[in-house]
């Protein structure tokens, strides 16, 4: 062997003890030594993090710039897991000397560290790349299954306007699948998340046409349940949908004060909707020819077989007409059955002012609604002649109840009755608003049984009476409620969670033994409901309750600061 052979045979045998060395070595062993699960946990959780950062970034056209602390960290711990990577996975490219294959497979086999411990081969090294390859693979599967490629078409779509998000029912037959794409495009379009909002778990079919257009989830109000009521022999428990912490627990005491009485008394009074078109002529005299034509009791029967054409259940009760100049307001009363019946009544005036058209050619008619209804507005019409259901609903709470229940005295309750709902309430120029808080009863009852929250305004006008009885031991109170408007078929009322609220009442849906006895009866609870919160209510007042009852159950101890 020549001395050029020698050497390089030499040099050859000095980098391959090195590498051993340098591979065997128990310091270099423990400095890499790191639990792999630990590590791997940490990088991918890492990684993912940032992918999902940077896709939401990338949706909401936001620069992928750094915005927040734990991103900044995210970063860094993935520059030094790299950093590691490299001098763990690198360390022999670094150092060792090449070797052909043979020699390769040799060496390696045959090395073992000092303690016994087999030295990490490239085989090993293989493997690892293929998990990480796989474990950032899935990462990336994860997020893109989110939004699939045929709905990222259909939400860039919407983004630039080319279909309109109220469309996407209709185009593509799948209201659920419509919502998600209308929530994603509305979250682009913004940068705002709707985290938080759900969307699963609701019937999006049910709603389509007859509730809420566009829809991109829908809103959770906790429901909870007041009784038994004992109402006209009969118990029922009432269910309340309520953001407000103490309303519940105020009618439900209320309840029970009247239960133990004996229980409360309710009559309807009048039940008829209202809708009042207004139209207008060239002079005042036209007006007030039509006016005394409607008026005309000879007329009616004609008038009220135009109207009836409309509905099988639709009635029409009264005729009332106010003139202001050459404009006419016509105020048509009818029953509805079972629903609530604005569209029930607006169909049947529509009849009628296409009949007089013939006999009126000069009627022009502005709007099929001329807010002498009047619906969802506080009006003195509607205070003084009715809307939709008249209640009055009494109890007499003997005076044992009064300390024992109500925690007071009937001789308080009467007095405070006298200068807050009625003096006080006159002083404010109140305009059917002479009571403590029936509009909180009957927006919690509405909202559990799919009435119209909006007509909450009309129906919340209330009387509240409280009078000292049997020698001014007992306690007379009631509550007069001229125009309640509740339906039990049609609308909100077909929704599951409604539907059941009402079910639960007994008034689910029409009542097929007498066309309009649910809903009567749902406004008979409505105005028992309003006696029970009114009298917990003010009984909580008279016994200077109301603040710390309200900083028992209308304050939380839990921490809500928002979250950035």
């Amino acid at each position: 062997m020549g001395k050029a052979q020698f050497d390089q045979h030499s040099e050859d045998q000095m980098l391959k003890t090195e590498n051993k060395k340098m591979v065997d070595s128990p310091k270099a062993f423990d400095a890499i030594s790191i639990p792999m699960g630990i590590f791997f946990t940490v990088f991918f959780s890492v990684v993912y993090y940032l992918l999902i950062r940077w896709r939401e970034k990338i949706r909401n056209s936001t620069p992928l710039h750094v915005t927040n602390m734990s991103e900044m960290a995210a970063i860094i711990t993935f520059c030094a897991s790299c950093i590691y990577l490299l001098g763990f996975f690198g360390m022999n490219f670094v150092q060792a000397t090449p070797f052909t294959e043979t020699e390769e497979e040799d060496e390696v086999e045959e090395e073992t560290t000092p303690c016994g411990a087999s030295v990490i081969r490239e085989s090993d090294i293989v493997s690892v790349k293929e998990v990480m390859k796989k474990e950032v693979e899935t990462a990336i599967v994860a997020i893109d299954t989110v939004v699939s490629e045929e709905d990222e078409e259909v939400i860039q779509a919407v983004v630039s306007g080319r279909t309109p998000s109220y469309s996407l029912e209709s185009k593509l037959g799948d209201c659920k699948r419509a919502a998600f794409i209308r929530r994603v495009a509305l979250e682009r379009i913004t940068g705002k998340s709707l985290e938080g909002l759900p969307l699963e778990g609701l019937d999006y079919e049910s709603i389509l046409g007859q509730c809420c257009e566009m829809p991109v989830g829908y809103v959770q109000i906790p429901v909870g349940i007041a009784g038994p009521l004992l109402l006209d022999g009969m118990e029922f428990s009432v269910p309340m949908a309520t953001t407000e912490g103490c309303l519940v627990a105020s009618t439900n005491r209320g309840c029970k004060a009247i239960y133990v009485s004996g229980g409360a008394t309710s009559v309807l009074l009048k039940d008829g909707m209202t809708r009042a078109p207004v139209v207008r002529f060239a002079t005042a005299k036209r007006a007030a020819d039509l006016k005394f034509f409607l008026e005309e009791p000879l007329n009616f029967g004609t008038l009220a077989s135009v109207f009836n054409k409309s509905s099988r259940f639709g009635r029409l009760q009264t005729i009332r007409c106010a003139i202001a100049g050459k404009n006419l307001y016509i105020r048509f009363t009818c029953s509805t059955g079972d629903a609530m019946g604005m569209n029930m009544v607006s169909k049947g005036v529509q009849n009628v002012l296409e009949y007089l058209q013939a006999d009126f050619p000069d009627m022009d008619v502005i709007g099929i609604s001329g807010n002498y209804c009047s619906d969802k507005k506080p009006a003195a019409v509607n205070w003084i002649e009715g809307r939709g259901k008249s209640v009055v609903c009494e109890a007499v709470i003997p005076e044992e109840v009064v300390k024992k229940v109500l925690k007071t005295d009937v001789a308080s309750l009467v007095e405070l009755n006298m200068l807050k709902n009625l003096t006080g309430s006159a002083m404010a120029g109140a305009l059917g608003g002479f009571n403590a808080h029936a509009s909180n009863i009957v927006s919690a009852v509405y909202l559990a049984t799919g009435q119209d929250p909006a007509q909450n305004v009309e129906s919340s006008h209330c009387i509240t009476m409280m009078e000292a009885v049997n020698g001014g031991k007992d306690l007379h109170v009631s509550v007069t409620m001229p125009s309640i408007e509740v339906g039990t078929v049609g609308g909100g009322t077909q929704l599951a969670s409604q539907s059941a609220c009402l079910n639960l009442l007994g008034v689910k849906g029409a009542n097929r033994e007498c066309a309009g006895g649910n809903a009567r009866q749902l406004a008979k609870v409505v105005a028992g409901s309003v006696l029970a919160g009114e009298l917990s209510l003010m009984s909580a007042i008279a016994a200077g309750q109301l603040v710390k009852s309200h900083m028992k159950y209308n304050r939380s101890s839990k921490d809500v600061s928002a979250k950035p």
